[in-house]
């Protein structure tokens, strides 16, 4: 099942002269239009879902690929968060083929091409450091690989991948996503899932 967007458009005068009747017109169509616009299209537990990411290195992801992923959706107000959900990944995840995790940080507002260009680099920067703490981690678990190249972020500057996972772009959202290997939802959380939860999500399929 692939995920769907679901998006309302309004147009209106930009006289400010009105006519009473076309106003009264105007605001009944908004209120039959709002919950089209604030209902969040939220995922469905086992349900399953074909979503394409592309990273800040320029991978692209499907998380119904064969691999056991966790997604964290954040902005950078809850960045904070997301650190917290790489800290409690399963030591048996580290370094496995198998299992990866992907952050999305979802941007507000509308973000020229330069500037694009530059916040994708700074998050390469943030992921460079990531990746040293990381790094010390897999050397105390004689873990043989670069840390760095297990490290993937998603710039989500038009809201594309936010929407999918059915969160509103036009706020601030924090969700924690474990998709099975055939794209099928495992456990979703709307905070920093405890390390027993994750762990135990990670171990179903």
């Amino acid at each position: 099942m692939e995920a769907r967007v679901v998006s309302a458009h309004f147009s209106c005068s930009t006289s400010l002269i009105v006519n009473p009747g076309r106003a009264q017109i105007f605001f009944v169509i908004i209120l039959l239009s709002a919950p089209l616009w604030l209902i969040r299209a939220e995922l469905t537990l086992g349900e399953k879902y074909r979503i394409n990411p592309v990273d800040v290195d320029g991978h692209t992801f499907s998380i119904d690929d064969g691999h056991i992923t966790t997604v964290v959706l954040t902005t950078q107000s809850n960045i904070d968060k997301a650190h917290a959900v790489g800290d409690r990944m399963p030591d048996f995840c580290l370094g496995n083929p198998t299992y990866r995790m992907i952050t999305v940080l979802a941007f507000e507002g509308k973000h020229s091409k330069p500037v694009r260009m530059i916040l994708t680099s700074l998050m390469r920067r943030r992921i460079d450091s990531e990746a040293r703490r990381l790094q010390s981690r897999y050397d105390q678990l004689k873990i043989a690989r670069n840390a760095r190249n297990d490290i993937f972020a998603v710039a989500d500057f038009d809201g594309t991948i936010t929407t999918q996972l059915g969160a509103q772009p036009t706020r601030a959202p924090f969700h924690v996503f474990v998709f099975g290997r055939n794209g099928e939802l495992l456990k979703q959380w709307d905070d920093v899932p405890a390390a027993e939860d994750l762990a135990a999500a990670l171990k179903q399929n």
